[in-house]
């Protein structure tokens, strides 16, 4: 986790506190009776990580009295819930690192990766389960929407028609729908009232949206230093980000489109002239101020909440992913 950063974002000692007892139970709880199968399912966890959903979930908890041992189970239960959706992704899109390190299905095989995949989710389930029938249903609920994101998007991969409304579906289903759970599971473990469940639930899907689409920006934007792998490999997936549908719907579409009308694998100036076309025409800043406008309705949501000591660490943490295409731009 890029931890020195959240610090300063979220400046509650009992935060930090839980979340070193996350990384210990995530260790603990990704034990199997079988080496092999430990040493898979703690591949990515060696790896790091940002641990951006637990730490919502600390966040969350805070706004009730009983922020203790319930919030640290939600915060590993969610973050299993990712990890093993990654390994799955990760088959998926054929990918071969994940963190700066070779993916599991690489360094291993696509079976194996799939195991471990369910080995993850299996072990989410089961630390839910103390925590309660709520808790176990909205873990289940989520990772059916997040299953749904995913075939949404091979759905619509290499397609340019589906436009902002099929994107965000996907981006809702595979991204926001894991954060909101995070967020209100967090809530739910540390006593806060309903009023105050629902209005953290509302920022943190907001919050959601904003995590991906500022990810997607970032991934026509940034060089490889700076993400960690070739910039566009959205596309290269076959990945249609809002940046790219906004513009193969404008004045650039035909010839965008007769560039992705090639097929996977996609050649790599290919790439690079969709990415131009994107940039120069302006898409970028509007789907950056698409972002702007949620933050809004996020902090919006957050101000329902009764004496919200929560709203400047909430609100930096809105400004953090802002700040990161800042620095990208650069």
């Amino acid at each position: 986790m890029d931890r020195p950063i959240f610090q300063e974002l979220v400046p509650i000692p009992r935060v930090w506190d839980r979340m070193a007892r996350v990384e210990s139970r995530l260790l603990e709880v990704t034990q199997a009776d079988t080496p092999f199968l430990t040493e898979i399912a703690q591949h990515l966890l060696s790896a790091g990580g940002k641990r951006y959903r637990p730490l919502l979930a600390q966040v969350a908890a805070e706004l009730g009295p009983n922020a203790g041992d319930e919030p640290v189970e939600a915060g590993v239960a969610v973050e299993l819930v990712h990890l093993g959706s990654l390994y799955h992704d990760d088959v998926i899109d054929e990918a071969d690192s994940r963190r700066g390190q070779t993916s599991v299905n690489t360094n291993w095989t696509n079976t194996v990766a799939i195991l471990a995949g369910d080995f993850l989710l299996a072990r989410a389930s089961e630390v839910a389960a103390p925590l309660g029938e709520e808790a176990v249903a909205l873990i289940a609920r989520t990772y059916a929407v997040l299953c749904e994101g995913q075939v949404s998007e091979l759905v619509f991969a290499g397609d340019v028609s589906h436009g902002p409304d099929g994107y965000h579906a996907v981006i809702g289903g595979k991204t926001a729908s894991l954060i909101r759970t995070s967020a209100r599971l967090g809530a739910i473990t540390g006593g806060a009232d309903r009023d105050a469940v629902e209005a953290i639930s509302e920022w943190a899907w907001e919050m959601g949206m904003v995590f991906q689409i500022t990810d997607d920006v970032l991934d026509l934007i940034a060089d490889e230093s700076f993400l960690g792998k070739p910039a566009g490999s959205d596309i290269g997936e076959g990945t249609m980000t809002l940046p790219v549908l906004l513009a193969a719907g404008g004045p650039d579409g035909d010839r965008i489109r007769t560039l992705l009308d090639e097929g996977r694998p996609y050649a790599q100036d290919s790439i690079d002239q969709v990415i131009d076309l994107t940039v120069k025409g302006g898409y970028i800043d509007i789907v950056l101020d698409d972002a702007v406008e949620r933050i809004r309705v996020a902090e919006r949501a957050a101000g329902r909440i009764p004496d919200n000591e929560l709203m400047p660490v909430l609100h930096d943490l809105d400004q953090y992913l802002l700040d990161r295409v800042a620095s990208a731009r650069r």
